[in-house]
């Protein structure tokens, strides 16, 4: 991978990943058209690393409380049902199942089989239509203080469709909290804290083993990649907070749609290879 392939991948890698749009999605199709090869699980959740500190660095206040909440709570300080603990809690609950599937499933998911790219045009349309109708059937009556623990499992297990590329980790959950009544707002940002422990976790992992396999990975290109989906990662983050508190889904939607179907036509006409396993 070339330092120019890996810094337009990484650019990629910041706008798409908090957007309900798929960024691993993005990233196969556009890896393909630059370089002729997908980059990769393990580019991926790498460079998902510096999305995920864009994350840390948006929300350190929040973070920063929750764990100071939490940690009291366990040493009896603080009351267990202190919003702060009660939140650090339902992270960690809601992490859960795409823990336990992720490390399950981790040779399925790195296989030719999930990041088939007909059945990741077809999650892209698909899950856009999903999208489309918990934003229309949206309540927006419940704000994150009304998070409970089954809510928390609901948002988990939503989290775990992002396994498969072209559903999107924080549609996925999104769609979730919005089909439970939640506000686009409070949807976002409890999907962005969850992904936290998933994220980390995988992309630390990717990193470890890849060390032990320096053919695997291009380390100086990944890294500088890695960097500029952070900065960039920062700016959406705070863009989407700002634009879905008065607006809807549906330009994302009607990209999903209109993404998956152009992936269909570029398959078909042999631009893109089905298989980037």
């Amino acid at each position: 991978m070339t330092w120019f392939e890996a810094l337009f991948l990484g650019l990629v890698q910041g706008l798409t990943e908090f957007l309900p749009i798929s960024s691993s999605a993005h990233l196969s199709v556009v890896g393909q058209l630059i370089s002729d090869e997908d980059p990769g699980a393990a580019f991926t959740a790498i460079t998902q690393l510096g999305t995920e500190a864009a994350v840390l660095v948006y929300f350190r206040r929040d973070i920063l409380r929750i764990i100071g909440g939490w940690l009291l709570a366990l040493q009896g300080k603080l009351p267990h049902s202190h919003p702060d603990a009660r939140m650090g809690w339902l992270v960690i609950v809601g992490s859960v199942p795409i823990v336990v599937l992720g490390f399950a499933l981790r040779d399925v998911i790195r296989g030719p089989a999930v990041r088939d790219l007909w059945l990741t045009a077809t999650m892209l349309w698909a899950f856009a239509l999903v999208l489309h109708l918990a934003d229309r059937r949206a309540r927006a009556t419940r704000e994150l203080t009304d998070l409970s623990w089954r809510h928390g499992v609901y948002f988990g297990l939503a989290q775990c469709l992002a396994l498969v590329p072209g559903v999107s980790r924080s549609g996925g959950t999104i769609a979730a909290g919005l089909l439970m009544g939640y506000t686009r707002e409070a949807a976002a940002r409890y999907s962005f804290l969850l992904a936290i422990p998933a994220v980390v976790g995988a992309g630390t992992l990717e990193a470890v083993s890849a060390l032990g396999e320096p053919d695997r990975v291009s380390w100086g290109p990944t890294i500088a990649a890695t960097v500029l989906a952070g900065a960039v990662g920062y700016a959406v983050i705070a863009w989407l907070l700002r634009y879905i508190s008065h607006h809807t889904f549906t330009p994302f939607v009607l990209y999903r749609i209109a993404l998956g179907f152009g992936v269909y036509a570029l398959l078909a006409t042999g631009v893109l290879e089905r298989s980037t396993g």
